[in-house]
C-alpha cells in the first residue's frame, strides 16, 4: 500500500487530510459511533474555525504560514486522535471510557494544537516559525479564547493545561492535570501528534525542505542568531542523520515511556486487538528504514 499511497491521504490513503471536511466527517462518525448525542454541530463549527484560521480570515490572525506545522498536519493528528480515543473506549469497561463530551473536548484540542504557530495581528515575527519555543502556550492561550463559543467555557482552562503534553515548554510532569481520563486524553493527543507526522508519507522529504526552515527561524539550526538559543542542527545533514536517533528517543522517552504506551489501541481501532500491528507502526517503521 505504501508505494501507492498518496501525499495528501492519511495512512488508509481513504480519507484526504488535506481536505477539513473529509476528516470532519470521519471524525464525527467516529465519536457519534459510540454516543449519537454529540453534537455534530460543534464540530461543524470548529472545523470552519479552524479553515478561517489557516485561512486568514478569522479576525485577529495572518495566514498560517508555517510549511511543516500546517493544516495538513493538525487534521492528521485531529483524526488520530479520534482514532485513539475509539480503540481505547472499545478495549476499556464502560465505566473507563472517555466519555462523549471529553472525547469532543480532546477532539477540538487536537485541531487547534498548533494554533500557536499562527501569528496574531500585531506579532512582530515575520513567520509563524519564530514562536516554536513559545507555539504551543500560544496555543493554550488560543484554546481558551475560542472554546467558550464551542460550548466548553469551563473546560477552556483545563485545555489550556492538556495541550502541553504535546510540547516541550515544561516538564511533563508539571502540567497539572490530574484527573486520569484527562491525562489519558493528553496521552492521546500527543501520541498522535507524534506518530501521524512520523508517519506522513513525505516525512522524510517534509523534514528535508520545511522543518529545517522552520527551525532555521526559530534559532535551532544554522548560525547562532544574535539572542537566539544555541541552535541544535548545524545544517539540514545534521538533521537528517540524528532523526533515527531522535525517534528512538520519542519512543522510549515518551510514546512507550510516559504515555504509557497509549498508541498501541491503535490496534483495538483497527484490528481490534490492543498492541496488534497499525499502518501507522508500519510507515514509520518505513520511514526511518529508509532514512538510515
Amino acid at each position: 500500500m505504501e508505494s501507492r499511497r498518496r501525499n495528501h491521504y492519511d495512512i488508509t490513503n481513504q480519507i484526504c487530510i488535506a481536505d477539513p471536511l473529509d476528516v470532519q466527517g470521519e471524525v464525527t462518525g467516529l465519536l457519534s459511533g459510540h454516543d449519537p448525542r454529540v453534537d455534530p454541530a460543534i464540530l461543524s463549527t470548529a472545523f470552519r474555525r479552524f479553515t478561517e484560521l489557516h485561512a486568514g480570515v478569522l479576525p485577529g490572525y495572518a495566514a498560517a504560514d508555517t510549511p511543516y506545522h500546517d493544516a495538513q498536519h493538525s487534521l492528521d493528528c485531529t483524526l488520530g486522535t479520534a482514532r485513539l480515543v475509539d480503540g481505547y473506549n472499545r478495549a476499556m469497561p464502560s465505566d473507563e471510557r472517555i466519555s462523549p463530551k471529553r472525547a469532543l473536548l480532546g477532539v477540538l484540542i487536537a485541531l487547534f494544537h498548533d494554533a500557536g504557530y499562527v501569528r496574531r495581528n500585531g506579532d512582530r515575527a515575520r513567520n509563524g516559525a519564530a514562536y516554536t519555543l513559545s507555539h504551543v502556550q500560544r496555543s493554550g492561550e488560543f484554546l481558551e479564547r475560542i472554546l467558550p463559543s464551542l460550548g466548553f467555557a469551563a473546560d477552556a482552562p483545563l485545555a489550556g493545561k492538556i495541550v502541553h503534553f504535546t510540547g516541550y515548554e515544561m516538564s511533563l510532569d508539571e502540567i497539572d492535570v490530574h484527573d486520569p481520563r484527562d491525562r489519558a486524553l493528553g496521552f492521546m493527543i500527543a501520541s498522535s501528534d507524534l506518530m501521524v507526522q512520523t508517519a506522513d508519507r513525505c516525512y522524510l522529504e517534509k523534514c528535508r525542505d520545511f522543518l529545517y526552515p522552520e527551525f532555521e527561524v526559530a534559532g535551532l539550526a544554522g548560525p547562532p542568531q544574535p539572542g537566539g538559543p544555541k541552535p541544535l542542527y548545524a545544517n539540514v545533514d545534521v538533521l537528517m542523520r540524528g532523526t533515527p536517533q531522535f525517534n528512538a528517543r520519542l519512543w522510549e522517552d515518551r510514546l512507550d515511556g510516559y504515555f504509557g504506551g497509549i498508541h498501541r489501541y491503535f490496534g483495538v481501532h483497527f484490528q481490534g486487538r490492543l498492541g496488534a500491528p497499525n499502518p501507522y507502526t508500519d510507515a514509520i517503521k518505513a520511514n526511518l528504514r529508509r532514512v538510515k
